[in-house]
């Protein structure tokens, strides 16, 4: 590919271009946190390498991947790069259906596309600042990217004081992938996140969806009690890698 041009598409986007055929593409994405994401989708390993060494020479550092661990070429392909690992996280893959969890008093669940925006949107700043002071994006799946607020993606408790508690979903035809489960600080322990949980279960059961799959890190000992406990099992895990 002697021909192979690099071409910069957007603020956070290039192309891979081999006598003006597209051959590869590389992306950033921004975290609620501000760390970026990197992507390369090239079936050539030197179009890997070539995206991979532009974008980490125009992108400020620290800059971040996940990759499947199974996944041994695209590993070594980032660790050529310059990246190392930094954590671990579990998939885990549940049967949609009925979990008997008792309803916490006074908590009402939205469906998805229920919830109204503008309230949503308070509690997402709040949630994300809770996040941020205790226990950290660190903790956060890698996958929770920084996007428009869509309720349609929201399942969201609410209590008599406002929305206490969200779920953010990705609603496949034949899978839903949780992205984030979380509960404002003051209304913690009452199995609010439990109840959440087991209305995405029902609700995927009834939409026709066998399976609900999230991601967590190794070290949050909370979510994977909270996902072991609807029975939840490892189906994989994913490595975070790093360049400063």
């Amino acid at each position: 590919m002697n021909t192979l041009v690099i071409t910069r598409v957007g603020e956070r986007q290039w192309h891979a271009l081999d006598d003006d055929l597209v051959v590869g593409r590389g992306d950033a994405s921004p975290r609620p946190d501000g760390r970026l994401y990197l992507s390369v989708d090239a079936w050539h390993d030197s179009v890997f390498e070539r995206l991979a060494a532009v974008m980490l020479a125009a992108l400020p550092r620290p800059l971040y991947t996940v990759v499947d661990e199974a996944d041994l070429d695209l590993t070594a392909r980032w660790q050529q790069a310059g990246l190392t690992v930094r954590r671990r996280e579990w998939e885990y893959v549940m049967a949609s259906g009925t979990v008997s969890v008792p309803s916490p008093r006074g908590v009402t669940m939205l469906p998805a596309g229920r919830a109204e925006l503008r309230p949503l949107r308070r509690l997402d700043r709040t949630i994300h600042a809770e996040i941020e002071s205790s226990p950290g994006w660190d903790l956060m799946p890698a996958a929770v990217l920084s996007r428009p607020l869509d309720p349609g993606r929201y399942l969201v408790a609410a209590g008599s004081d406002g929305y206490v508690g969200l779920a953010r979903l990705a609603l496949l035809p034949r899978h839903t992938r949780i992205g984030l489960i979380a509960v404002r600080a003051s209304r913690r322990r009452r199995g609010i996140a439990r109840a959440m949980l087991a209305e995405v279960l029902r609700s995927s059961q009834e939409r026709g969806v066998p399976t609900v799959s999230a991601e967590v890190h190794e070290a949050n000992a909370e979510a994977i009690a909270l996902f072991e406990g609807a029975g939840a099992r490892r189906h994989g895990s994913n490595l975070e890698l790093v360049i400063r």
